[in-house]
């Protein structure tokens, strides 16, 4: 039974999603990756051309909760002072070693570094400690920091060995595409009302605490009922090419638990693996493939169930009309030897599905298909 509490806490999370997404035009799935890397505290890129509202999306996010943001784009020649922040002079007279911090990366919450994969081996270093650690290591000093989420933003998936292990620190990898043409009359007139400051900064939604009970109750979500299909969709993206790192597959119930958060529930389903789609490929070539696997994987499941839905109704049907029969009739033959041919492949679903529900319903639907054959049969005398 959820508590009052945490209902008013999924149903505001929800809203974040919707209030991210609000001044702009086709990019719902872009808030909901964001709100996704936020509530489970990790971080995402955003991979696309520049003006695809990646930026402006960063900053809303961080309105919306009220964290401390920084912003910065990076060069081949961004030096480390102007990410992390300058050495103090004074302190250093002193023999001590101990950075500026104010305003820089090192406070922020929530950051957004456009052209991510800029970073020289300086920056690179520090960055992977920073994303993985909340650590800066900086000359002999620790420094803990506070940083919630990473949103990144490039152009291109890097290619560079040295950069993976920098790119396997996003958890969440999602490739913005421009908006569509059919949407194209929508985004001049929201363009038009962002021009003219008809959107200003958001009003918070949420606190930087209530995100933190947010991504305490990712480990109260019940992830029981889809483990199993979680590793057969590790093993067909295996068989298709596509690998997905060890700490990727464990950390990807994370995202799987913070999406069944943001549909207001505590048990994941099988439509919560649909995540997938922005954890598992590395590129855009495997995003269409793991798409196009978790379509026919997951979205199986609902086309099964609508189809058993549609059989059992049709099998009330045929009873209703055997039992109103009062003599011999050519149609029940022809009903007999259908339901006859559905037995036959109801049979084979249920031997051949992963699905606990599909199997349970098909079999549900087996017993009526059987005792609508035993009730022709009796009515033709055979």
């Amino acid at each position: 039974m959820v508590g009052s509490g945490v209902k008013e806490l999924l149903v505001t999370a929800h809203r974040f999603v919707e209030e991210l997404a609000k001044p702009f035009v086709g990019r719902e799935e872009e808030a909901r990756a964001i709100a996704l890397s936020i509530i489970s505290g990790e971080h995402i890129v955003l991979i696309g051309e520049p003006g695809t509202a990646k930026s402006a999306l960063a900053r809303r996010a961080a309105e919306l909760i009220n964290a401390r943001f920084f912003k910065y784009l990076l060069t081949k020649f961004t030096e480390p002072d102007e990410l992390f922040g300058p050495l103090d002079i004074s302190a250093l007279k002193q023999g001590r070693y101990v950075r500026i911090t104010r305003n820089k990366l090192p406070e922020a919450e929530i950051a957004f570094i456009d052209e991510i994969f800029n970073a020289n081996s300086a920056i690179l270093n520090m960055f992977l400690t920073i994303m993985n650690e909340r650590i800066v290591y900086d000359g002999y000093n620790e420094i803990k920091v506070p940083l919630w989420t990473m949103i990144a933003a490039t152009n291109t998936v890097p290619d560079e060995p040295e950069l993976q292990a920098l790119y396997d620190r996003f958890l969440y990898r999602h490739f913005v595409k421009p908006v569509s043409e059919d949407k194209w009359l929508d985004l001049l007139d929201a363009a038009w009302r962002i021009e003219a400051g008809y959107y200003s900064a958001a009003e918070p939604l949420l606190s930087m605490d209530e995100i933190r009970m947010l991504n305490k109750l990712i480990f109260e979500v019940d992830l029981s009922g889809i483990k199993e299909k979680l590793v057969k969709l590790y093993a067909v993206f295996e068989d298709h090419g596509i690998h997905v790192t060890d700490r990727r597959k464990g950390k990807a119930l994370k995202a799987i638990a913070a999406n069944a958060l943001l549909e207001e529930r505590l048990k994941a389903t099988e439509e919560d693996l649909m995540v997938l789609r922005i954890i598992a490929p590395r590129d855009a070539d495997e995003t269409e493939q793991v798409l196009a696997i978790l379509l026919d994987e997951i979205k199986a499941t609902e086309r099964h169930l609508k189809e058993l839905s549609e059989i059992e109704a049709n099998i009330r049907e045929i009873k209703n009309y055997v039992a109103r029969t009062t003599e011999f009739e050519p149609r029940l033959v022809d009903y007999l030897n259908s339901l006859q041919t559905t037995r036959n492949k109801l049979k084979k679903l249920a031997e051949e599905t992963t699905n606990d529900l599909v199997r349970q319903r098909a079999n549900d639907v087996l017993a009526e298909v059987n005792e609508a054959i035993d009730l022709i049969r009796r009515k033709i005398g055979l």
